[in-house]
């Protein structure tokens, strides 16, 4: 069994940076392709970004130069830097570990941004 707790989200003004973090149980975070999403109010949840086992990133066009994923398999948490935020990334943040055909979630960080 994989718990994933997230952290690091909060209230920020347009223009402003968060870096969001969703640490691991378990002994297959190294093992496991790893993934933020986002769901805003009445929209379906989305990808917001990924990584490999290898290190390989994929950044969703919307956010696309602003934000970066990484990961730390020494300390089983995987991270999303987010810089110059717009109002339309407000959203649940959800980070999740797919092992093999096993999806595992977080329970969601708010992120809000707002002058």
């Amino acid at each position: 069994q994989v718990q994933l707790v997230e952290s690091g989200g909060g209230l920020v003004q347009p223009g402003g940076s968060l870096r969001l973090s969703c640490a691991a149980s378990g002994s297959i975070f190294s093992r496991s392709a790893l993934g933020w999403f986002r769901q805003a109010p009445g929209k379906q949840r989305e990808l917001v970004a990924s990584i490999s086992t290898g290190g390989s990133t994929n950044i969703a066009g919307s956010v696309k130069g602003r934000f970066t994923i990484s990961r730390d398999n020494a300390k089983n948490t995987v991270f999303l830097q987010m810089n110059s935020l717009k109002p339309e990334d407000t959203a649940v943040y959800y980070c999740n570990a797919v092992f093999f055909a096993t999806v595992y979630w977080g329970q969601g960080t708010q992120v809000t941004v707002s002058s």
